[in-house]
């Protein structure tokens, strides 16, 4: 699969990965481009984790190529510190600390000093509407807000790649909307490369340039370019939903 635009940022080609004799991810290729939001779409055991683990570095493919920001992000790991930043399901804030030294984390491990640390964590507060909230624990926080520092803790240390892994499916629907709504702007207005994991159509939707549906195991069975167009006509996301749905198995595909 070929990125929508520009240079690519993320690339797989003819990967596969095996646990033992079966093969979580087999013959998967696909691109995200520079400034791309591509979702990654799957029912559960679609190889969607595993993906994610293949790009992330955290495993080495048996077989195939992986490339995050031109390097190998299994073999070459600390090449992408401060390259790569990560939002998963749950938020993982550390619960001793403030909103603000949470998303300040980061930045520290990077060496950026105290003031500068602080500074920046106020301005992403502001930035995922939480302004005012850098003296709360995670306790005090919402599920949508404890997510929303989760996002700027990512986005604080200014990336080139987020990866997105199940970052909306813990919420509920009318929270979990308003988030990617506000979450998509963000990345379009900074010009990120953005890798969306889930299982939920709606996400991939109302977020994606381009939709990449997986079969079982992963290799993409389907490509969906959404537009901004399609997504302001009730009629027409409907029909996309259908048509991924189908093609995910019906019963089994998510929404909410």
């Amino acid at each position: 699969m070929s990125a929508g635009t520009g240079s690519a940022e993320i690339e797989l080609v003819n990967v596969t990965r095996k646990f033992g004799d079966a093969a979580a991810v087999r013959d998967l290729s696909f691109t995200v481009g520079n400034g791309e939001i591509v979702a990654l779409l799957g029912r559960t055991g679609a190889g969607k984790s595993t993906a994610m683990n293949l790009i992330m570095g955290t495993i080495p493919p048996s077989s195939g190529t992986v490339r995050v920001a031109g390097f190998d992000p299994h073999a070459e790991f600390d090449k992408l510190r401060g390259k790569l930043a990560v939002s998963f399901q749950t938020d993982r804030l550390l619960p001793w600390r403030t909103t603000s030294e949470n998303i300040e984390l980061g930045l520290q491990i990077l060496g950026v000093d105290k003031v500068a640390s602080r500074r920046r964590a106020a301005e992403w507060l502001d930035r995922v509407k939480m302004a005012g909230a850098g003296d709360k624990h995670p306790h005090e926080l919402s599920g949508g807000m404890r997510q929303r520092v989760s996002l700027a803790r990512a986005l604080a240390v200014d990336p080139q790649i987020l990866l997105l892994d199940e970052s909306f499916s813990q919420l509920d629907h009318v929270t979990s909307k308003s988030l990617r709504r506000d979450v998509s702007e963000l990345v379009r207005t900074l010009g990120k490369t953005c890798l969306l994991i889930t299982h939920r159509i709606d996400d991939a939707i109302e977020m994606a340039d381009r939709i990449l549906v997986l079969d079982i195991p992963a290799r993409v069975m389907l490509e969906v370019r959404p537009t901004a167009a399609d997504r302001a006509d009730p009629a027409r996301v409907r029909e996309l939903h259908q048509e991924i749905a189908a093609a995910m198995g019906g019963d089994e595909a998510s929404t909410h």
